[in-house]
């Protein structure tokens, strides 16, 4: 038995250092990892702990689901400084298909939470040949360094361990060091994270005892062991949130006395207001983003599209450039990297009320630099052709030189 126990221990160290720090599941693939810290407060944090705050699920939701919503397209380079779409088998895999089971939306969704979580996206190439027909994300993975200096990756799927070399994996680091493995702000945030886990349990203890924490009951005359197992019956129907308003009748001199603070008091409800925006800070969200008010903030004008504005700019316009790069040096043929690129289409998170872009789009066409069919797509109305497609311009201002030459002619 002792053999057995040694042995056993042996094992799970070794996976643990496997899994670097035991961020891994040893059983089945799955997306979340079951197996995290613990924090000061006493609660494991890992993937799956840390999406019971709705906090960090609406900051991974709403970040990955706007990369997932942005459309992206291959193109190439022009003599003349312009570019050229390319369609082929890449750009469909990276826009519309990238495997059997996913969209497009899905596994760009899926990438980003993942790399807003636990620092680093990993997909396998699916190749026939050494021609690339797909990705499929991979779960449970670790980037190693061997001696030798080579870099493989490590899977465990069902149980078993698969290596695999660097040329076979799509790997997306997120914010990182340098050394080309990205940081988790699941790990890194540990103790922030768990404290918010222990509030949030803490107010669900408070309203299961229907928002009075403890009390007592006094009485003039001393109860014997009976009585006072009778009256502890008696209080567990006025006890949870389901039963909170109900009267509580005392006999025989006794009486109730509250002996802890109301939620308020406590400040439990400032504790998880704070929270919220401490977790905002580790996933890099505004709380506006994810319907949070913070002190001093509104949720309706100018001030809100200067925040929004910014968001795009340092939290998710850093994320789709480390995607791009790592499209263009991992995916892209070797013999067309200098003239084919990956790009998002980052005007698709311009959004403006209706006025403001009817004039936007008169202006635009008004001034030659859009034509009217150019203007209905963005409008998603159909091309009419013709001289709709033509660039145009108002001729109302002119040259002196002009005015004064078609003056001579008349």
């Amino acid at each position: 038995m002792k053999r057995f126990v040694k042995a056993a221990i042996r094992g799970v160290r070794a996976e643990i250092a496997a899994g670097n720090s035991g961020w891994i599941s040893l059983s089945q693939p799955q997306a979340l990892s079951v197996i995290g810290a613990v924090s000061q407060s006493g609660q494991t944090v890992n993937q799956q702990s840390v999406l019971q705050l709705s906090a960090v699920w609406a900051c991974v939701a709403r970040t990955s689901g706007l990369i997932g919503s942005l459309p992206g397209a291959l193109y190439e380079r022009q003599a003349d400084g312009g570019r050229k779409k390319v369609v082929n088998d890449l750009s469909r895999i990276l826009s519309g298909k990238p495997n059997a089971d996913q969209t497009g939306f899905e596994f760009w969704e899926g990438n980003s939470a993942q790399i807003l979580m636990q620092g680093n996206g990993y997909n396998e190439k699916l190749m026939i040949g050494g021609r690339l027909v797909g990705l499929r994300p991979l779960f449970n993975c670790t980037r190693r360094i061997k001696r030798s200096g080579k870099v493989v990756f490590e899977v465990r799927e069902h149980g078993r361990l698969r290596t695999l070399t660097a040329d076979q994996v799509f790997h997306i680091p997120g914010f990182g060091a340098g050394d080309g493995v990205g940081l988790s702000a699941i790990r890194y945030g540990v103790q922030s994270l768990g404290s918010a886990l222990s509030a949030d349990e803490a107010a669900g203890t408070v309203f299961a005892n229907g928002l009075s924490a403890a009390g007592v009951i006094e009485a003039d005359q001393t109860l014997d062991a009976e009585q006072r197992a009778s009256l502890q019956a008696i209080m567990k129907d006025f006890v949870g949130s389901k039963k909170s308003g109900k009267t509580l009748t005392l006999e025989a001199g006794l009486k109730y006395k509250q002996i802890s603070m109301n939620p308020d008091d406590a400040q439990l409800l400032e504790t998880r207001r704070f929270q919220v925006d401490d977790i905002c800070r580790w996933f890099g969200t505004p709380p506006i983003v994810i319907g949070h008010a913070s002190e001093g903030t509104t949720m309706w004008g100018s001030g809100v599209e200067s925040i929004m504005i910014a968001w795009r700019t340092m939290g998710i316009n850093p994320l789709l450039r480390r995607i791009e790069a790592r499209i263009n040096r991992d995916l892209i043929p070797t013999s067309k990297r200098d003239v084919w690129y990956w790009e998002w289409n980052r005007d698709a998170m311009l959004q403006m009320d209706s006025k403001a872009k009817a004039e936007f789009l008169a202006k635009m066409v008004s001034n030659g630099i859009m034509s009217r069919d150019e203007a209905r797509v963005k409008l998603n109305e159909e091309r009419r052709g013709g001289a709709a497609d033509d660039l145009m311009a108002q001729t109302a201002m002119a040259g002196l030189e002009q005015l004064i030459t078609r003056a001579s002619e008349t």
